[in-house]
């Protein structure tokens, strides 16, 4: 009969778990865990803030789809991660996040560094533990994984209190290590109906969001889309579960899609819409989105269907089991018309970027950096962004060939979250570099991970587009704010190459290189990380885009700003 601590209960258990490395900063609250932690074979990542470890746990469970691990003490510790996991509860990421606390005795009295951390991650977490006990931890921490990873994935905190950390536990066995439950299965009338609707459209367009990728559901997708001529537009998330050169794939719908993507939304009369909740970005206007459209939703939470738009049929299932059924159920139909118009419509509406030929230019640097990841490693590298008109720029050309490939903050959106999710994606997967996509205000949010990704010589390539601003908020001030561009650019400008190398890592800049496309090469081959500086003082604005509150049939494509209507739906015609 073992009798252990609850520290030393709780590290034993992250090894059962097969947790191989965590992020996390110690302080007083903590300690006893990380004195356990010191015994173990998990490797520790010292981040130099406490967000910064969140999102290397959310890189590492995007690249690998399993839970990681971060961990803080109490007080700013716990406060510091509140912004990683609730990016992590919106994309949907599995993170198990452990906190130190004051002792129990000492709840409620505003001791040091005491704060409420149960009661402020409840709006945030999947679900939330305070220990009482260090016997509780045999079920809360394996619980704990456990509803990280079912269902629709998300962050879970455990709260531990220091008296828990060190206080003593006999117990019999260990428990087993908490596993994910068994993917709902769909019902086969749910199948049978959306089958039958999906059957007698004529114009079908499959959409693939976030879920889709998840559960790996690209195969059942790409089987649907060649035998029922279903041509499929994605959702940040789920880029890649159709690659990017399929011929029925037409990209990226929403904001800042290609205008054949959000022509095609406006034509259908069926969206089979799985693993996406349907966010406002994706949809603009929801009572103008797809308004001719019978809508078939697909998603493992049942909460999400019907949500923001009633639905036809629905089944509430694992994307990759209702897709499967769902093949299994619909004859082969090649809707020969339809496909026409939706080659028709690639090549009268397709993304075209300028300066693609251009290695210095904004979208051309994305396409060089391409280029010289598939010649060192092949084309199936792992992609953080941060947020801004880079991270739209790379959705829009980065040559997706499968999904859960780019990592990025789509639902909250947050600067920062690129080098340390990076960092985290390198550590999970050391064979394969990964390039993080980033700008200098987002860069900036997080940059003292450029420490911890030398200390751990991380395989992350850094390519920074410096353009002395906030680019996607001065392109909407330019657009709807009269061009008042007032907060948004930097009059003290930092030598990011210098800063780089000031932490120890080797830097390139593409404005003094001889040959731009050399020295990305150079950038890719080194075997630790990495920066390259791109600048882009002069860049256009992120083309096509949809105004704020607008909806995806007007979209804005010329650079002065005019905003042009789709209205093109001859093809309830020419279909029929």
């Amino acid at each position: 009969m073992p009798t252990l601590t609850g520290a030393e209960i709780i590290v034993r258990l992250l090894e059962r778990q097969g947790i191989e490395f965590l992020a996390g900063i110690p302080g007083g609250a903590n300690l006893p865990l990380y004195d356990a932690l010191s015994h173990s074979r998990i490797r520790h990542v010292l981040a130099r803030h406490e967000q910064g470890a969140g999102f290397i746990a959310q890189g590492a469970a995007r690249a690998t789809g399993r839970p990681a691990v971060c961990l803080a003490t109490s007080g700013p510790g716990a406060t510091n991660l509140l912004t990683a996991i609730a990016d992590a509860r919106l994309d949907s990421v599995p993170i198990v996040c452990l906190t130190g606390q004051v002792p129990s005795p000492m709840l409620g009295v505003d001791a040091f560094q005491e704060v409420d951390t149960y009661g402020l991650a409840i709006p945030v977490t999947k679900h939330c533990f305070l220990a009482r006990s260090p016997e509780e931890l045999l079920r809360i921490i394996p619980e704990a994984f456990r509803i990280a990873a079912s269902g629709r994935p998300g962050p879970v905190l455990v709260d531990l209190p220091r008296d828990v950390q060190t206080g003593l536990a006999s117990f019999d066995a260990w428990p087993e290590p908490g596993l994910p439950d068994a993917p709902p299965v769909p019902d086969p009338l749910a199948v049978a109906r959306a089958a039958s609707l999906i059957g007698q459209s004529r114009r079908p367009l499959l959409l693939l969001g976030g879920g889709a990728a998840r559960s790996g559901a690209h195969r059942a997708a790409r089987l649907l889309m060649e035998r029922c001529g279903l041509p499929a537009v994605s959702t940040l998330h789920g880029l890649g579960c159709a690659p990017a050169d399929h011929p029925l794939n037409l990209g990226m719908l929403g904001m800042h899609a290609a205008r054949a993507a959000n022509a095609a939304l406006e034509e259908c009369d069926l969206l089979l819409a799985v693993g996406c909740r349907l966010d406002d970005r994706a949809t603009g206007r929801m009572d103008r989105f797809c308004p001719d459209a019978a809508l078939v939703h697909i998603d493992i939470d049942a909460a999400e269907i019907g949500k923001r738009r009633a639905t036809q049929a629905a089944v509430a299932a694992d994307a990759r089991l209702a897709l499967e059924a769902l093949a299994e159920s619909l004859e082969p139909a090649p809707r020969l018309a339809w496909r026409v118009r939706v080659t028709t419509l690639g090549e009268q509406w397709g993304l075209r970027p300028p300066g693609l030929d251009d290695p210095r230019s904004a979208y051309g640097v994305i396409a060089a950096a391409a280029r010289a990841a598939a010649r060192t490693d092949g084309p199936d590298v792992l992609v953080a962004t941060d947020v801004g008109r880079h991270q739209m720029r790379t959705a829009q050309v980065w040559p997706q060939v499968r999904p859960n490939r780019l990592l990025t903050s789509g639902g909250l959106g947050t600067m920062g979250f690129g080098l340390p999710a990076a960092i985290g994606a390198a550590l999970a997967e050391p064979g394969r570099p990964v390039l993080c996509v980033s700008g200098d205000g987002s860069l900036l949010m997080n940059v003292q991970e450029l420490a911890t990704a030398v200390e751990q010589g991380a395989r992350v390539k850094i390519l920074l587009m410096d353009n002395g601003c906030l680019g996607l908020v001065r392109q909407q001030q330019e657009l709807f704010m009269g061009g008042r561009t007032f907060g948004s650019g930097f009059s003290a400008r930092a030598d990011y190459v210098a800063l780089a190398r000031a932490f120890g890592m080797p830097a390139f800049d593409l404005a003094a290189a001889a040959d731009p496309e050399t020295a990305m090469a150079e950038a890719f081959a080194a075997p630790g990380p990495c920066l390259i500086r791109c600048a882009v003082e002069d860049e256009p604005h992120v083309l096509p885009m949809v105004p704020p509150g607008g909806a995806n049939c007007e979209m804005i494509c010329q650079e002065a700003g005019t905003v042009e209507t789709i209205t093109a739906k001859e093809a309830a015609h020419a279909c029929a």
